[in-house]
């Protein structure tokens, strides 16, 4: 086990559980302590504020003390704000993140996450996916990095990072010095970070495993999080959870530390051959399409009838869409926005052959 790892114990009281136990890491050269298993902040927005209490309360309960939000999930960081008063804000690791690019933009930013957190301290701010282009307009004259250095220096802020979707940010981000942390997809289906990972371990870098399910794609999330929980690399993954079900279920995967099977090793050769790397990770920046089509939502609905034996349920969900796939203009904007590269024009033709509107 990585010399970083450490094994701490966390009594918990339940009526039919003893105790558990969680795994910390240190995040990089922040020198945070968090648990192995974070909380990944955009289902909340389906629940409410009562509810997201109750999940926070858990994770408490569990041991895991790190929660990702941001400034785009809409009410999340408002929710999160609201669950975590009354004496829980102190347990967590709390980080957010913005798109911002100029300073003045993320001035702003910083001071509406800090009140919708309701806190005077925010323990890692993220430059939220910038491309290439954008990376270097963070870092130039008048770009977001002077604001977010102003509030590290404020004590606004503790530590720095960048979340990624594109292998060449990803890259670029470990030449910069003041870059604390990255976050990466990373899953069963998405390996392609793993040597940019090994390089964050060298430079003592925070890694932040985001879309351990591939954004809804993967259907077994013990699978998917035993996975994730072999490779050492990983400081902390951030699984989205709206649930307490949810939190128990990837606790127990994430803490299995037994080598997976060849039964699962086998499953993991399925799954690549089904899913391949051509498939919406429902991120939505390819949002708002021209003609008003629920781009992920005609992907998740392909996703039914093709993968998992929900074809009359897909085709009658389908049914009922006010925009098909085949409103599809043939703009491309959505293409231009997907962090993924993904031929969306290709691929709702398809849809539309497969659904036949």
């Amino acid at each position: 086990m990585d010399q970083q790892v450490s094994i701490f114990f966390a009594s918990v009281k339940q009526k039919d559980r003893e105790s558990v136990h969680m795994e910390y890491t240190t995040l990089g050269k922040t020198g945070l302590r968090v648990s192995r298993m974070g909380f990944g902040g955009i289902p909340i927005q389906k629940v409410d504020a009562a509810v997201t209490r109750k999940l926070m309360e858990r994770l408490v309960e569990r041991g895991v003390n790190y929660i990702d939000t941001a400034r785009g999930y809409t009410v999340s960081e408002s929710f999160l704000g609201e669950a975590l008063e009354g004496g829980l804000r102190e347990k967590f690791v709390l980080a957010t993140k913005s798109m911002a690019r100029t300073r003045a933009e993320m001035e702003r930013d910083i001071e509406i996450s800090l009140r919708n957190l309701r806190t005077d301290y925010i323990d890692l701010y993220q430059v939220h996916n910038p491309s290439l282009a954008e990376l270097e307009q963070v870092t130039a004259p008048g770009g977001a990095l002077e604001a977010l250095l102003a509030a590290k220096a404020a004590g606004k802020i503790g530590h720095i990072g960048v979340t990624a979707h594109m292998a060449g940010v990803f890259e670029k981000a470990l030449t910069m010095d003041w870059v604390e942390t990255v976050m990466f997809p990373y899953n069963i289906v998405e390996t392609q970070g793993e040597a940019l990972m090994q390089k964050c371990r060298e430079q003592n870098v925070g890694f932040i495993c985001m879309k351990p399910m591939a954004g809804g794609a993967l259907e077994d999330a013990r699978l998917a999080m035993r996975f994730i929980g072999r490779n050492e690399n990983v400081s902390v993954v951030i699984p989205g959870m709206y649930d307490v079900r949810e939190i128990d279920q990837n606790i127990e995967a994430i803490e299995d530390a037994s080598p997976l099977t060849e039964a699962e090793r086998a499953q993991l050769d399925v799954i690549r051959r089904e899913l391949g790397t051509q498939f919406c990770r429902r991120c939505n920046y390819c949002q708002p399409c021209t003609a008003g089509i629920a781009i992920s939502g005609i992907f998740v609905l392909e996703g039914y009838l093709n993968r998992y034996g929900l074809g009359d349920w897909a085709k009658q969900r389908y049914a009922a869409m006010g925009k098909k796939a085949g409103d599809c203009v043939g703009c491309g904007a959505c293409e231009k926005r997907c962090p993924y590269q993904l031929p969306i024009r290709q691929m709702l033709a398809r849809c539309k052959d497969e659904f036949g509107a």
